[in-house]
């Protein structure tokens, strides 16, 4: 396992084990298998968590043939192999099996958690700010607009919220006199674990604290419906997302990346 792998002592391994379970759970496409211990999904939205194989178990077969089996799939599927790994990936030396036969690392992404949600930056928004709920499609869009996404991915998100198997509820924050939307995001709330994803701030609006109001908005009315502990993923470079993660009382619990045959990413 590489030092990035590691589980921060400061959260309780079952706590990032739930975490885990609960990113997968929400993250779920219906174009997914399961495959000797792994899980192999083929989605051909933007999100590299949906079109990736998940080693979840050690299995049966050598890897030389899990691989094969694999690369069968994501070439039906026209999608480049990537294997998502983790600290609970099996078996715990994949990583550096990987690396062995000169698959490169892609990516590096935090899972940041807190454990406990009190406390949590109040107050309305600014003069002239409204919140709106939006819909999947609706949310899908605004984030592929946000992102310059394709709309074959855009349709491929909305499909994947659609049909998760955890439901999402999304926010925005838009501007009164002309509806512009500034900021969205959602939430996915399992049992008393909550994740944000889809957190997304118009470059013209930002340095003007919206991030941390939408994420805080979140998060209260996933507490108002039980939930207790929340969790997010963010790449590892984006350091002024982190900050605002850390402002608002998160810590990094585990790292992971992907790694695919030359020129996969």
């Amino acid at each position: 396992m590489t030092v990035g792998l590691r589980l921060a002592p400061v959260f309780d391994p079952l706590l990032l084990s739930r975490v885990e379970d609960a990113g997968l759970n929400a993250s779920a496409p219906p174009q997914q298998r399961w495959q000797d211990g792994w899980l192999i999904r083929f989605s051909p939205g933007k999100a590299k968590r949906a079109r990736c194989v998940n080693a979840l178990a050690t299995g049966g077969q050598p890897l030389e043939r899990k691989l094969a089996l694999a690369q069968a799939v994501f070439d039906e599927a026209q999608l480049p192999l990537i294997l998502r790994i983790t600290p609970f990936s099996r078996p715990s030396d994949l990583d550096r099996q990987l690396q062995q036969r000169g698959w490169p690392r892609i990516d590096d992404t935090r899972v940041m958690v807190r454990a406990v949600l009190d406390d949590l930056p109040g107050g309305p928004l600014p003069s002239g700010l409204v919140w709106q709920s939006l819909g999947h499609s609706a949310l899908a869009q605004a984030v592929g607009e946000l992102r310059g996404s394709p709309l074959a991915q855009r349709q491929a998100h909305a499909q994947r919220l659609e049909l998760s198997p955890v439901p999402f509820r999304a926010l925005a924050i838009r501007r009164e006199d002309d509806g512009a939307l500034l900021a969205c995001g959602q939430f996915a709330r399992e049992a008393d674990l909550v994740g944000l994803y889809d957190v997304f701030t118009q470059a013209s609006a930002r340095g003007q604290g919206l991030a941390r109001r939408l994420c805080a908005g979140l998060l209260a009315r996933a507490r108002d419906e039980g939930a207790r502990s929340a969790y997010l993923q963010v790449e590892g470079d984006n350091h002024a997302a982190r900050s605002v993660y850390r402002r608002l009382g998160f810590a990094d619990g585990y790292a992971y990346h992907y790694r695919g045959p030359a020129g996969a990413g």
